[in-house]
């Protein structure tokens, strides 16, 4: 079913797309740890900011470590990848909200690491999440594969538990407004290959 599902290889003019979809595969947090910048005058929106942080050479997480889906003649998914390499050990938390997902990070260190995973919601249930998760797993090589996600990311669980992957550790949620829903980050692994 996901034969007209094409992935390529993202390239520096995808960065609109690429904070967009991260955007949508965070439930909105990128775009509220962009708004930061945006109190400083860095940028005029969130997006803008996750725009310029997607266009950077040289930044992890960037056009750089990302893979594109399209379908139906439009960009349709993302999956932004990277080592994790022992580097991530001298990181420290600036914003509260970071710090649980930080932890669970270092336990992994030298696993291939999912930052983001998201497709546009038209165009989900076709296969395009499990074709992106498939190319980040041959990308990994030989080496463990870790992501997070939210407990409340039913979807997103169902995948990757269907995909060989584990739930290895959890780590509460900081809510980031009064109303927020609760929640824990998942840590989830999949054993080399």
């Amino acid at each position: 079913m996901t034969a007209f599902v094409v992935l390529r290889q993202a390239s520096r003019r995808d960065a609109s797309e690429l904070a967009i979809l991260a955007d949508i595969a965070s439930h909105g947090f990128a775009s509220w740890l962009w708004f930061a910048d945006v109190t400083k005058d860095v940028s005029d929106t969130p997006l803008e900011r996750g725009r310029l942080k997607m266009s950077e050479e040289e930044a992890v997480g960037g056009w750089r470590d990302a893979v594109v889906a399209e379908a139906y003649g439009e960009v349709a998914g993302i999956a932004i990848g990277h080592a994790l390499d022992e580097g991530i050990g001298d990181i420290e938390a600036t914003i509260a909200a970071t710090e649980p997902m930080l932890a669970l990070q270092k336990m992994v260190v030298g696993s291939w690491f999912i930052g983001s995973l998201g497709v546009y919601r038209h165009l989900r249930g076709i296969g395009i999440g499990r074709r992106l998760l498939e190319d980040q797993i041959e990308r990994a090589g030989r080496r463990p594969v870790s992501l997070i996600t939210s407990s409340n990311n039913e979807a997103a669980l169902s995948l990757y538990e269907k995909n060989g992957f584990l739930e290895a550790a959890r780590a509460d949620g900081v809510p980031l407004f009064e109303n927020s829903k609760r929640h824990a980050w998942v840590l989830m692994t999949r054993s080399a290959v």
